[in-house]
């Protein structure tokens, strides 16, 4: 959202007409567009874009009246100022996003976890549309099962509840027993109502970015509008995601004590999916987790430990790691662990390339040793940014406030750091940020936003190791990463039999070797320290 700037200062007011007239024109798209001529459709379609376009307006003119420069006014009276229309300015957002439903619902959870780019005001103030989802109708989802596969649901199941599980922004979930077989299952249905909203809701998300871009063009987020528009096409068809969990579930079977599990899926239509029945706790539910003797510790390193291999190793990301999107539950079979941390919704998945993936492995070998010379490099590489540009790139691939990367990453986010990152957005840094996520690689984008996601998860299992094992676990895929790209360097020369290979090879293999050993040996020292409850490591 727009902070203070010289820019925001120095500029006149835009003419008031060019604007009333883009909204005016937009509200005949919004009847135009409607693609049927029942009246009730027509109504609904004037009213949702008038919720909109009344939203976008006033906070326009709210964020223009407050950015007006008043020589009577201090730093701190500006600044207070400022929070105060933060805060205005996301209730009545909330409020439109909450009506409207549909994709609305599914872009304030996106701008929720958007920490390294919003206002806390805003943030904060739409973490509850993580709980509050629509739920449609047991008579709509039969209606769709029939026009879907031809039939009612009574033909594909001995029992469906009516009621769901659980419901998010796109879809619920039933549990229902399948016909013949007796197993228990979880149905994943769309949302009827989204076949119908979603055109005309992408065009309002569209439109909206666009007027914020005409009226503070130092705050370009047309990018969140163009991401959405890729990925929710995805994330609606069900059918690909049934594939991609299958991938990703035969992928992570062949990972030796690994926890993940991902349940099996039994078919799928665009908008149905039938999946394996397995049901577990949040993460963050701290109370079942002590209660069932399960280390917090573990989790967070077995997280670290799948993120890493879906952004390090031979399968795709999984772009979308929320609370809701992962749970665990007790297993005392497993040989090395007594949970399995189970993984939902398998929507958006994204391929990362080769070369950026081994990129952003020596980017984040150079974070952890502070080698400043190698993070601009690798942050030329991976997104093309600039040296003027690197600190604050430093600061939201990490999540920290530069003096950190600067110094020592591996060591644990203070309150007072949060507070400084918070501030600095409310100085004049989120106007550099907005321009700088516009111009980097999309997929870049969803690695920020799985890396501050995951980060979120891991603050919240609230461990006694912080973040140090995690960003030893970060290490070793990262030198894996390299050690690969050296193998294959070798084998592209020639035989690896040549004397000169041989020696590149084995060159590359101690150096491997050396730097696993020492993230071995101080992981075992983590450990002991552990088990002797001696205070834990704070940094490296």
């Amino acid at each position: 959202m727009p902070q203070m700037s010289a820019a925001e200062q120095n500029r006149k007011p835009r003419r008031r007409p060019i604007l009333w007239a883009t909204v005016g024109g937009a509200l005949g798209f919004g009847v135009v567009a409607s693609f049927q001529d029942d009246a009730r459709h027509g109504v609904a379609v004037i009213q949702r874009s008038a919720r909109v376009f009344q939203a976008l307006l006033s906070n326009i003119r709210d964020y223009r009246a407050v950015l007006k420069v008043n020589d009577n006014d201090d730093d701190g009276d500006r600044y207070s100022k400022l929070k105060a229309c933060h805060q205005r300015c996301a209730d009545r957002t909330l409020r439109v996003l909450e009506r409207n439903g549909s994709i609305f619902i599914k872009l304030g959870q996106h701008l929720s976890s958007m920490n390294y780019l919003l206002p806390l005001e805003w943030t904060r103030t739409f973490i509850p549309l993580q709980d509050r989802c629509p739920v449609s109708s047991y008579e709509a989802i039969q209606q769709m099962f029939i026009d879907d596969t031809g039939q009612p649901i009574a033909a594909h199941f001995d029992d469906f509840d009516r009621e769901p599980i659980g419901a998010a922004s796109l879809a619920q979930v039933h549990l229902a027993t399948m016909k013949g077989t007796g197993a228990k299952v979880a149905v994943k249905v769309q949302h009827p109502a989204l076949k119908e909203w979603v055109p005309l809701d992408l065009a309002l998300t569209r439109f909206t970015f666009r007027i914020l871009k005409l009226v503070f063009p130092e705050y370009d987020l047309e990018w969140l509008s163009n991401e959405m528009e890729s990925s929710l096409p995805q994330e609606l068809d069900f059918a690909l995601e049934g594939e991609n969990a299958l991938v990703t579930r035969t992928y992570f079977n062949t990972i030796d004590n690994c926890p993940l599990l991902i349940p099996d899926v039994y078919w799928a239509r665009k908008r149905i999916l039938v999946m394996e029945y397995i049901a577990g706790h949040r993460t963050d539910d701290l109370a079942y987790l002590d209660s069932n003797g399960i280390d917090r510790d573990e989790v967070s390193a077995s997280l670290a430990r799948v993120f890493n291999e879906m952004i390090f190793g031979d399968t795709p990301l999984h772009c979308d790691p929320h609370g809701g999107n992962i749970a665990i539950r007790r297993n005392d079979l497993r040989p090395k662990h007594n949970f399995d941390l189970i993984l939902y919704d398998h929507g958006l998945y994204r391929d990362i390339p080769v070369q950026m993936k081994r990129d952003y492995a020596k980017l984040w070998l150079a974070v952890i040793s502070a080698d400043q010379e190698g993070m601009r490099k690798y942050s030329r590489s991976v997104a093309g940014i600039t040296d003027e540009q690197f600190p604050l790139f430093a600061s939201a691939i990490t999540g920290r406030d530069y003096r950190a990367v600067s110094t020592s990453v591996i060591s644990t986010r203070s309150a007072e750091e949060k507070e400084v990152i918070s501030g600095a957005m409310g100085g004049g840094m989120l106007q550099e940020l907005v321009q700088l996520l516009g111009q980097v690689p999309r997929i870049i984008l969803l690695i920020l936003k799985t890396n501050d996601l995951t980060r979120n998860l891991d603050e919240s299992l609230q461990t006694r190791e912080g973040p140090v094992r995690n960003f030893l676990i970060l290490a070793h895929y990262c030198s894996r990463t390299v050690f690969r790209e050296h193998i294959e360097t070798v084998r592209s020369k020639g035989s690896i039999l040549w004397p000169r290979n041989t020696l590149q090879l084995l060159a590359a293999w101690i150096s491997y070797a050396r730097v696993e050993a020492k993230l071995s040996l101080y992981e075992w020292y983590i450990f002991f320290r552990r088990i002797a409850r001696l205070s834990p490591v704070a940094s490296i």
